[in-house]
C-alpha cells in the first residue's frame, strides 16, 4: 500500500508538471503571437506611410471617370490615364479586371516601388489598393520606343541625347542589380518601358514582373529557377526563356536589344543578326538611325559592339554590367556632354544652333541637348 500510494504520488506530480509545462507554453505561445502581430502592424503602417493612398473618387474625378480622352497608354496589366491629383500632373495605371496576375503585379508593383528611390526609377506617388491603381509621377515626353519610332511627330532624338539615355539606363539598372539584401531582375526590360520626363532624362518603368534573386544565386554561374518565365517577345533571355533559370544577367541581354534599337530605330526581330553583318561587311552605318545627320561612326561602332556582347545567346558570354557596360556608356556619354556647344552666358535657354545648323535644346538637368 505504501509503495501504491508512493507511485501515485509521483504520477500526480508528474501530471501537474505536464499541465504547468503546457500552460506556460500556450502563455509563450500567446505572448509570440502577439508579437508578430505587433510586428505585422507596424510593418503595414510603416509600408501605408511610403506612399499616399487615394479613394476612388479622387481617380475618377482625376481621369473624368476614366474618359477615353484621358487614356495615354496601355500597360502590361491596365490602361494609363493622365490627370491632376493634388495639382499635380500624373499617370494613373488602373488594374485590369480579366487580368489574371493583375493583383500580384500590383503588389509587387507597390512593394518595388516604395522600397527605393532612384533619379533613373520611375516614382510612385500613390495608389488606391482596393481598385488596383497606381499613381506615378507624369512623363512628358512618353516611351522611349514612342521617341525612336517617332509617333506623333516627334523630334528625332539627338546621337549625344541617345547616348545618355542608354548610360542612365544602365545606371538604373545597375541600381536594381545591386540592392540588398537581395538583387532585382527587372524582366521586362523594353523601349516600351523607358519613360522620358519633360528634360527627355529616361525612367524605368514597369516593375511588375521584377523578381528578387538571392545573392548567392545573382551571378553568372548559377541561377535561379522560375516556375514560369515572363517578358516581352524579342527581349526575352533565350537562357531564361529556353530554361526558366533567372540570373542578373538576362537583363543584360534586353538591355543590349533595346541599346541596338536606341542606335538604329529598327524593330527588334532579329536586329543583332543584321548588326553583326553590317559589322562584318563594314556596312555598319547604313544601320544607324538615318535622322541622326550627325552620328560619331567610331563611337556609335564601339555602342554596338558592346549591345552585340549583350545580346550574346549564352549568359557566360554577356559583359558584366557594373564592371563593362556602364564605364563604357558612361565615357561614351561624357563625349556627348563635351561634343554640346557651352551654354550661353547668363543662363540663357535659347536654342543653340551647331555646324551642322541642327537646332539643340539645353537641358536644365543636363548638358546633352535634343536635337529637333
Amino acid at each position: 500500500m505504501a509503495m501504491a500510494e508512493s507511485e501515485k504520488e509521483k504520477s500526480r506530480v508528474a501530471i501537474e508538471t505536464a499541465v504547468a509545462a503546457h500552460r506556460i507554453a500556450e502563455l509563450e505561445a500567446q505572448k509570440t503571437k502577439h508579437i508578430i502581430e505587433e510586428n505585422n502592424k507596424s510593418v503595414v503602417k510603416t509600408t501605408d506611410l511610403r506612399y499616399r493612398k487615394y479613394i476612388i473618387e479622387e481617380i475618377e474625378e482625376a481621369t473624368e471617370d476614366f474618359s477615353p480622352s484621358r487614356k495615354i497608354g496601355e500597360g502590361g496589366y491596365g490602361p494609363v490615364y493622365k490627370g491632376t491629383l493634388d495639382f499635380t500632373q500624373v499617370a494613373i495605371k488602373v488594374l485590369r479586371p480579366d487580368a489574371a496576375q493583375g493583383r500580384s503585379q500590383f503588389q509587387q508593383e507597390v512593394e518595388v516601388l516604395t522600397s527605393m528611390r532612384h533619379p533613373n526609377m520611375v516614382l510612385l506617388l500613390g495608389a488606391c489598393p482596393e481598385y488596383g491603381c497606381l499613381v506615378y509621377e507624369y512623363m512628358a515626353n512618353g516611351s522611349l520606343d514612342d521617341c525612336l519610332f517617332r509617333r506623333g511627330n516627334s523630334p528625332a532624338l539627338s546621337w549625344q541625347l541617345r547616348f545618355r539615355i542608354a548610360a542612365e539606363i544602365a545606371t538604373g539598372l545597375h541600381f536594381l542589380h545591386q540592392m540588398k539584401p537581395e538583387p532585382l531582375v527587372h524582366r521586362d526590360l523594353k523601349p516600351g518601358n523607358i519613360l522620358l520626363d519633360q528634360h527627355y532624362v529616361s525612367k524605368i518603368s514597369d516593375v511588375g514582373l521584377a523578381r528578387l534573386v538571392p545573392p548567392s544565386v545573382a551571378d553568372t554561374a548559377t541561377q535561379y529557377r522560375m516556375t514560369s518565365t515572363a517578358g516581352t517577345f524579342c527581349y526575352i533571355d533565350p537562357e531564361y526563356q529556353k530554361t526558366g533559370m533567372l540570373g542578373t544577367k538576362s537583363d543584360i541581354y534586353s538591355f543590349g536589344i533595346m541599346l541596338l534599337q536606341i542606335l538604329t530605330a529598327k524593330p527588334p526581330m532579329g536586329l543583332t543578326y543584321h548588326v553583326e553583318r553590317a559589322i562584318e561587311n563594314r556596312t555598319f552605318a547604313e544601320m544607324l538611325d538615318p535622322s541622326v545627320p550627325d552620328w560619331p561612326l567610331e563611337e556609335a561602332l564601339v555602342a554596338a559592339k558592346l549591345a552585340v556582347q549583350c545580346a550574346e545567346l549564352r549568359r557566360k558570354d554577356r559583359p558584366d554590367l557594373g564592371n563593362v557596360v556602364l564605364p563604357e556608356l558612361n565615357r561614351l556619354k561624357t563625349l556627348a556632354e563635351e561634343s554640346m556647344l557651352p551654354t550661353n552666358i547668363g543662363g540663357s535657354k535659347r536654342p543653340t544652333r551647331n555646324r551642322n545648323n541642327n537646332i539643340y535644346i539645353k537641358s536644365p538637368l543636363s548638358t546633352t541637348s535634343l536635337h529637333v
